[in-house]
């Protein structure tokens, strides 16, 4: 029974108020537990950076997966590894082989120009749907909010579903500080120039996650998302947590 006014949330197919978890090698068995419940509440699952490659029942999990309508790709770190070995055209293959339908274009290890993250992308988007990420994981390694901007406009406009704002599943880097802290100036500037429903902003803890909820709104999308914080990000969405208590009566800082 539904009694209580809150925040209203996307649902079914979404294609915006995404949760993207990271599954660094959650058994089997027991992601058949987790999706029995919670299936509802994820979208896209990310078998996070190379571990698709080493993972057992591989192809059991990603049917597992779109069995419950959640969408599978690999991490980014896989895609690098492979154009940095030459075997783009191997990883196509394999991913086909796996019914995986979604494919990370990324320069978080390696520094890919964007020239070039481009013409893979125009080239890949004939096979699969497209997500890029930007922003390196290292900390040193830093860009303006123009180029973040203009790098973001670019995916998009060369086919990309979505854009992912790099951030770790450590949440240190890209558009955080080392420390943890998000780089707001960065955030509010993004979120006025960039269609913010194309973005998915990694956010891996609570503290990050509800930053994302209060400022941009409980339907943002948010990726790197642990499984087994799903539902208490859900609860976070809708106003069922001390810091988004009053969501349902603010309205959204950002576009």
């Amino acid at each position: 029974m539904e009694f209580l006014s809150l925040p209203q949330r996307t649902s079914g197919n979404r294609t915006y108020g995404l949760t993207s978890i990271a599954d660094f090698g959650t058994p089997l068995g027991e992601l058949k537990n987790i999706l029995t419940d919670y299936h509802h509440i994820i979208d896209i699952a990310k078998i996070g950076i190379g571990t698709a490659y080493v993972t057992p029942n591989l192809h059991k999990k990603v049917d597992l997966y779109k069995e419950y309508d959640i969408k599978p790709y690999c991490g980014g770190t896989l895609f690098e590894k492979c154009y940095h070995q030459n075997k783009i055209h191997e990883y196509i293959t394999y991913l086909h082989g796996l019914g995986i339908e979604w494919v990370e274009v990324s320069s978080g290890t390696l520094d890919i120009p964007i020239k070039e993250r481009l013409q893979l992308i125009s080239f890949l988007k004939n096979h699969f749907h497209v997500m890029a990420e930007v922003g390196s994981k290292d900390t040193n390694k830093l860009m303006s909010i123009d180029e973040w901007r203009s790098e973001i406009q670019q995916l998009l406009e060369a086919g990309c579903d979505y854009v992912i704002t790099e951030g770790r599943d450590s949440g240190t880097s890209g558009i955080y500080e080392q420390n943890g802290e998000v780089k707001c100036e960065l955030i509010y500037s993004l979120c006025q120039d960039v269609d913010v429903n194309k973005i998915i902003f990694e956010a891996p803890s609570p503290k990050q996650q509800m930053y994302f909820i209060k400022e941009v709104g409980p339907n943002v999308n948010l990726g790197n998302v642990k499984v087994h914080d799903v539902l208490t990000l859900e609860a976070q969405r809708c106003g069922l947590r001390c810091e988004t208590f009053f969501l349902e009566e603010q309205e959204c800082k950002l576009p």
